[in-house]
């Protein structure tokens, strides 16, 4: 059926998410006994017994809603960050809330600063409600702060980044984030998605924006998720912390309802309390992702320092051909598609022998 403009003009810019690939796409494929899936930075050490057991338990009252506000989880995180649990709101995964903050906020024509090469749902849902999206790029593999304080001294709408970039894997240390929330204007939102903080705790110099939540001044909304470090990518849930009761009351009225279900939130909460399987885990993770570099350094790839749970790699070639071929050797990466980056791959880091094996298809294929 032909296009009868039916759908509203701002998503003609818009491509699907690329979610990546299935661990049933890639095992049905001939010749592929095992399967590496490292294109979607989920920890792949999985959830200790008690999380699921939680989750058992919480499936029960699946006849049920759930708390709309999640106060049980919320008043847990609150404590954790030392705020108020009515600054705290819970989301679909904290991509939901990204979701939510734009059609709060955002008008046609209205500016957004993000960060370059981005997650591209920073920029999607700003397109999607018409607003304009200035990109920062990168300035000698580092985060160029000059030119992103430099474009905060405009009154713009909304500055989103995060913090480590993804995929980048670059992050602001103490200094140069305190520089970007100095620069902030009074009319301005700023938006800091702290989806790896976990990984980035072991970071040089990093610094979580939460530890300057108390005393800015200025509308600030951080976001966090249980996907990655804590395990539970397939439950969706995410959450946001903020200063600002005005903001906070906006995306309790632009969400939906019941928009973290119980078994979510009962995960959510179980671990929590197991805080030390996650960062055990986490540990992990870097330890691994420094061999990964190393070996990936061995076999002539460049990749940016990273303080998340990937690495971002420049393959000098086409990365999404190469990627092709690792398909066939059992390993999922995800090659990136933003212009200027074809050459670049994100990859997660998994377990030792995720990585053997990648290293191993990557030398054939090289």
């Amino acid at each position: 059926m032909a296009d009868t403009g039916l759908l509203r003009p701002e998503l003609q810019g818009l491509a699907p998410y690329n979610a990546g690939l299935s661990l049933a796409d890639i095992a049905a494929r001939p010749g592929v006994t095992r399967v590496a899936k490292l294109g979607s930075n989920e920890n792949l050490h999985g959830v200790s017994d008690a999380v699921r057991r939680a989750m058992t338990e919480a499936i029960v009252q699946a006849h049920l809603y759930p708390d709309p506000s999640g106060r049980e989880l919320a008043a847990l995180l609150a404590a954790d960050l030392g705020v108020d649990p009515g600054r705290i709101v819970l989301g679909d995964g904290s991509e939901d809330l990204l979701n939510v903050l734009a059609r709060a906020l955002l008008r046609t024509d209205d500016e957004v600063i993000t960060l370059y090469p981005s997650f591209p749902l920073h920029e999607d849902y700003a397109t999607m409600m018409g607003a304009r999206v200035t990109r920062i790029g990168l300035k000698d593999d580092a985060i160029d702060v000059d030119a992103l304080v430099a474009a905060m001294a405009r009154p713009v709408r909304l500055v989103l980044f995060a913090n480590p970039m993804n995929p980048a894997g670059l992050w602001l240390g103490g200094d140069d984030l305190a520089r970007v929330l100095a620069a902030q204007q009074p009319g301005t939102v700023l938006c800091v998605d702290e989806a790896y903080v976990e990984y980035a705790a072991h970071a040089e110099g990093y610094r979580s924006a939460a530890d300057l939540l108390a005393g800015h001044d200025k509308p600030l909304l951080i976001l966090r998720t249980f996907s990655k470090a804590w395990g539970l990518a397939g439950l969706r849930i995410g959450f946001g912390v903020t200063n600002s009761a005005e903001l906070r009351r906006g995306l309790d009225l632009v969400r939906t309802p019941f928009n973290v279900n119980h078994v979510a939130q009962g995960g959510a909460i179980a671990a929590l309390a197991h805080a030390g399987e996650m960062r055990a885990t986490v540990a992990a993770t870097v330890a691994e992702r420094e061999r990964m570099a190393r070996g990936l350094a061995a076999l002539n790839l460049r990749c940016l320092p990273s303080a998340g749970n990937f690495l971002f790699v420049d393959t000098g070639r086409d990365a999404g051909a190469l990627a092709d071929g690792l398909l066939d050797r059992g390993v999922i990466v995800k090659p990136w598609k933003q212009p200027g980056y074809e050459s670049w791959m994100r990859i997660s880091v998994g377990t030792g022998a995720d990585t053997d094996q990648l290293l191993t298809a990557l030398a054939m294929l090289l």
